[in-house]
């Protein structure tokens, strides 16, 4: 009976790894996405701080930073703002989805991750930004963690580019945390949305690895900062950091067992 069970999953599996491998399906649940997202922006009122800067740097070789979990609502603000960026991908169908999402609102993908296509993504990043034409929309805790810690990728765009980094960060009054490791913020209808786009941060060309690190420190420290705080403005809960895709799965499923057994 187990075996059947087995045979079954790896066969219902194997469906929906086809069924959603289909560039036809995936345009069609990217726009399923892309329509609440419109329906959520234009009910609520956006408030966006520092939107000079935004404009300056939207059509220039810059790499806009956002935590992985703060994603949803800065794609229609992108779009209404005419950004021209490319964005990281997944090369898995999840991932093709979401650059079909992306390219909805106007970004381009560039596929890889931190894992693997890694050195993709660092090719196709400092050739977008070489361009002069083009900025970068980067998720610095992403894909898969450590929550809201700035990873090393994102200085290393600066500092061969001379690219800006600049930090966006938001927060919305009617919202709730998914249950995942990034705590992902998912936006209710007829929200307030404050958007803070930060100063841009510049990482000299020739910076030792000691000065690196004190900047990446320091926008690490003021984009959290930031986020605790918008976040205290609409009295959420603080968001962690250091919680990585792998732990959060691991403790979810001793959870799981953990109650299987008490029954």
């Amino acid at each position: 009976m187990a075996q059947q069970r087995s045979l079954f999953r790896r066969a219902w599996k194997g469906f929906w790894d086809f069924f959603l491998g289909l560039a036809i399906i995936q345009w069609i649940v990217a726009i399923i996405i892309a329509t609440p997202i419109w329906l959520i922006y234009f009910t609520s009122r956006v408030k966006i701080t520092n939107y000079e800067i935004f404009k300056q740097y939207r059509r220039k070789p810059a790499i806009f930073v956002f935590w992985h979990g703060r994603s949803m609502m800065l794609s229609p603000i992108i779009a209404v703002g005419r950004m021209r960026a490319y964005a990281v991908a997944s090369k898995h169908h999840d991932g093709r989805i979401m650059a079909k999402l992306q390219r909805l609102f106007g970004l381009r993908p560039i596929y890889g991750s931190t894992g693997r296509g890694g050195m993709d993504v660092l090719r196709g990043g400092l050739r977008v930004l070489m361009d002069g034409r083009y900025s970068l929309c980067i998720s610095p805790d992403g894909p898969g963690g450590p929550s809201l810690r700035v990873q090393d990728g994102t200085m290393y765009f600066a500092k061969m580019t001379g690219a800006p980094i600049i930090p966006v960060c938001y927060s919305a009054s009617r919202a709730k945390f998914v249950n995942r490791w990034d705590r992902y913020l998912l936006v209710k209808p007829f929200s307030k949305i404050n958007c803070i786009v930060g100063k841009p941060v510049f990482v000299p060309r020739r910076a030792s690895d000691q000065e690196v690190k004190e900047i990446k420190d320091s926008l690490e420290k003021y984009m959290v900062e930031t986020t605790h705080k918008m976040d205290g403005e609409f009295n959420h809960m603080m968001v962690e950091q250091d919680l990585t895709a792998s732990e959060f799965k691991r403790k979810l499923r001793e959870e799981r067992a953990t109650r299987k057994n008490k029954k």
